[in-house]
């Protein structure tokens, strides 16, 4: 048995381990990283770390520090409050509004995963206050930073249409953009439909002043969201005050935490700050959080080492509001995500990624070979660099489509589709990104949610846009 069919048969082990046993899958992925890279592909420990996605794990750990302080000291609260107001109480359009933003992001230049970790806890949030799908909501930021991530001054855009300058295939820069574009649009529809938005369009508008306490709520006026009060202290109400010893969980896992000293119930002051109102701390988040987005747009920093010194700054200033914000960093999504990345790099590194779509590209029927590819990026790209798969399997394809069978610029925007429609599997940045930035959700359930829907796109995307984009060119 060759060594990439061996480290392919791990990698089904791991995933069948982590379903039935209810293990971390980051764990055993670091287990399988280190077996087969020392075993099979005699590598040392440089080797099988270099894998390791470092970047990535300053971006989890970072982003998610600097919007837990948000969630202490109510900013998050206030953003609800203002997007609420700003689509005049339609909950329904919220969504969209988070479509439409990432996807402006990416089109005018920022990376995908930046704009995702700008926009996504956010969205999570809201969706958190509204009792809106955390599936839908994550799918509609992800596919959004998708829909712009091909215009012709976009990071993927500009690199494809290098890749295809480079290897002399005729190209469309208009093309490869309306293609993600539409195909993310459709997409984000189709979510929307089944994941809950009919509902939200019958539910109609909702009074601004409602934002921190959904209508519908069920909880009889008990505030909620991610700091309502509980435990045997909490009282119910319209206007629900939590003391200095209150605890709430954190729906990860139990651990308590402590509640805020006040609760601000529509618009009405219990003690403390309303969530309408901007308290100094709550300035100065919003401005992290701007100088977070003009640092990786306007200067190209990174978002998770910037994020990472806003949130200290904030600490610093502010301790009583931040103290807890590090526990409630996403460590079992960070282990997960850096564990699987680590074993694909190992994959990468014994050269199983090449030796499969070398295998595809030498099948003698280009339409067929053509499928396959776009089911490799689909699949790789699920857990690996979407631009690194890119940038391998259009070269792969060159020889077919020299032959003059399969329409390039066709062949060339399914390719790009695939590989990064599937960045909402929780195994990719994005995905991760969502996966982490969820806040009171039950994180299994969402991670699993996240992976059925990814397994959906990955089988069904890539075909069609195959039968789109190819078939009628060849």
């Amino acid at each position: 048995m060759s060594p990439e069919l061996v480290s392919i048969l791990v990698l089904v082990v791991v995933f069948t381990i982590a379903t039935t046993r209810s293990v971390n899958m980051g764990a055993l992925a670091f287990a399988a990283a280190f077996g087969v890279g020392t075993l099979v592909a005699d590598l040392d420990a440089d080797g099988i770390f270099a894998g390791f996605p470092g970047d990535l794990f300053v971006v989890l750990v970072g982003v998610t520090y600097l919007f837990a302080i948000a969630r202490a000291n109510g900013t998050t609260d206030w953003l609800v409050h203002a997007s609420v107001r700003l689509v005049r109480g339609r909950v329904a359009l919220i969504p969209w509004v988070m479509f439409a933003l990432t996807g402006a992001l990416t089109a005018i230049g920022a990376v995908s995963p930046a704009a995702v970790a700008i926009v996504a806890p956010i969205a999570l949030s809201f969706a958190t206050r509204y009792k809106i799908s955390p599936l839908l909501m994550g799918t509609m930021v992800v596919h959004g930073a998708q829909a712009g991530g091909f215009s012709p001054i976009s990071i993927y855009g500009s690199i494809v249409n290098g890749i295809v300058e480079r290897e002399k295939l005729p190209g469309s820069e208009i093309g490869l953009f309306l293609a993600s574009l539409i195909a993310n649009l459709v997409i984000a529809a189709v979510v929307f439909v089944v994941c809950g938005g009919r509902k939200l369009w019958a539910a109609g508008a909702v009074d601004p002043a409602d934002a921190v306490d959904p209508a519908g709520s069920g909880d009889s006026g008990r505030a909620s969201g991610p700091w309502a009060a509980s435990g045997p202290g909490a009282a119910s109400g319209p206007g629900v005050a939590s003391g200095p010893g209150a605890v709430e969980g954190t729906g990860g896992g139990g651990a308590a935490r402590p509640a805020p000293t006040a609760v601000a119930v529509r618009g009405e002051e219990t003690g403390g700050a309303t969530a309408t109102v901007l308290t100094p701390p709550r300035v100065a988040t919003l401005a992290a959080l701007l100088a977070l987005v003009v640092a990786v747009l306007g200067f190209d920093l990174d978002a998770g080492l910037t994020a990472v010194t806003l949130a200290v700054l904030l600490s610093a200033v502010w301790p009583e509001d931040s103290r807890r914000a590090v526990t409630e960093i996403a460590w079992s999504t960070v282990l997960l995500i850096c564990g699987v990345l680590t074993y694909v790099g190992v994959l990468q590194e014994m050269g199983t990624i090449t030796w499969a779509g070398e295998g595809v590209g030498s099948i003698g029927v280009p339409l067929l070979a053509a499928l396959l590819l776009c089911y490799i990026g689909a699949l790789v790209s699920a857990f690996a660099s979407s631009v690194g798969i890119m940038g391998a399997l259009i070269p792969l394809a060159v020889p077919f489509l020299a032959q003059g069978e399969i329409g390039a610029v066709g062949m060339v925007a399914a390719l790009a589709v695939s590989a990064t429609v599937v960045d909402v599997s929780p195994f990719s940045t994005n995905g991760a990104l969502v996966l982490a930035a969820a806040p009171d959700v039950d994180r299994d359930r969402f991670f699993r949610q996240l992976m059925v829907y990814g397994g959906i796109v990955v089988a069904v995307v890539p075909a069609l846009v195959w039968l789109v984009l190819v078939v009628p060119n060849s």
